[in-house]
């Protein structure tokens, strides 16, 4: 999302800087994904299907373009909806997303299908404040989640999650007048064949939650993982004493392993923030000589909100403060080594962090309490 508000495609090899949250903006890094719906913007062409779901007008949608359909209920008084399938999808989480706006209808809804339609969820939001309505479920669906987002304007971005063991996949996408009733997941109304409400960009993909958008236009569209590493050199890295400090947030707490280092180019010494592959925790290890000389860890209230995380290394001693306060200390009897590399990534390449950061420094001394107390403040 740009200064404007609008989403727009970004090249390879420029960073990817998020301005959803604020005006500031935020480096965005994300894992590799691919758009298995292959037309993101017109729910009529290519592989969609769908009943009782007629194509409307156009308005501007969220990346400025005139390009988001209206779409038309008929004049029957049933479910109305257009839906894509992946015929023997591999056995996966996968997660549904798309972008609603309001017509003479107020309600978007998406459907989630799996193991053959044996198992499915269905969640409605109310498209005049994007506050969620109803989730509804057929059979025994597991790892089941959804998100809402504003997008502004009008729009809200609606995923959702579930776990698919064997057979279909399928992704139906509604729009329904609030008298609505519920059937299998799936908004049932009268309809009259001139009103609607918009939907546009449509994404499903496997993992636990969605990506930024991938555009579609006929072909499914993969985006590889975004990379940044190796900043800095030994001149500006101490490695006797410094402070690491990061504002981040987390794409999802997904329960794996996310780090920010600083390291030595032979990799056996570093010091690592980062998530753990625990709920909501955020932790900072150091080697020395490819030994451990440090592990502390702390629980915060969401990994996915902005977290101010500062590790302090040196005077024979490791703390993490977290948004203004010391939550963790250790002893520190060896040093790190030859610092010489700043990377988001662990200290051997593993690990990659993904997620929003809105700072990252590096400090060639240690700070005060004081100090750090300020530096972390929310």
């Amino acid at each position: 999302v740009n200064k404007q508000g609008l989403i727009e495609t970004v090249g390879s090899g420029i960073p990817r800087i998020d301005f959803s949250d604020d005006a500031n903006g935020a480096l965005l890094l994300e894992p590799t994904s691919t758009n298995i719906v292959d037309n993101s913007v017109n729910f009529f062409l290519n592989g969609w299907s769908g009943t009782r779901a007629l194509e409307g007008s156009t308005i501007v949608s969220p990346n400025g373009n005139n390009e988001a359909h209206k779409l038309v209920a008929t004049s029957v008084s049933n479910t109305h909806y257009r839906e894509f399938t992946v015929i023997s999808a591999s056995a996966n989480t996968y997660t549904g997303s798309c972008f609603f706006k309001k017509g003479e209808f107020n309600v978007g809804a998406i459907r989630m299908s799996v193991d053959s339609n044996a198992n499915r969820i269905g969640v409605y939001i109310n498209l005049d404040n994007g506050t969620h309505l109803q989730t509804s479920t057929v059979g025994s669906p597991t790892g089941t989640s959804y998100k809402i987002e504003d997008y502004g304007n009008g729009w809200y971005r609606l995923s959702v999650s579930i776990i698919h063991t064997s057979g279909e996949v399928r992704m139906s996408l509604s729009n329904a007048p609030s008298d609505y009733t519920n059937s299998n997941g799936l908004p049932v109304f009268l309809g009259n064949s001139s009103d609607g409400g918009y939907s546009w960009g449509a994404q499903l993909e496997e993992g636990s939650y969605a990506t930024s958008y991938i555009k579609t236009v006929g072909t499914t569209q993969t985006r590889v993982a975004d990379t940044a590493s190796d900043a800095g050199n030994s001149t500006v890295i101490n490695s006797t004493e410094g402070v690491l400090y990061a504002e981040i947030s987390a794409l999802d707490d997904d329960l794996t392993f996310r780090q920010i280092s600083l390291r030595s180019s032979d990799t056996a010494n570093s010091l690592i923030i980062g998530y753990r592959n625990s709920t909501n925790k955020i932790y900072s290890q150091l080697f020395s000589s490819g030994v451990s000389q440090s592990f502390i860890s702390f629980d915060v209230p969401n990994i996915t909100e902005i977290n101010k995380v500062a590790v302090l290394y040196g005077s024979n001693k490791v703390e993490l403060w977290i948004n203004g306060i010391k939550r963790a200390s250790s002893g520190l009897a060896t040093n790190p080594i030859g610092l010489s590399e700043l990377n988001f990534y662990g200290a051997t390449s593993g690990s990659p962090f993904y997620g929003k950061t809105k700072d990252l420094r590096v400090y060639t001394t240690a700070l005060s309490d004081a100090e750090l107390t300020t530096l972390t403040t929310i």
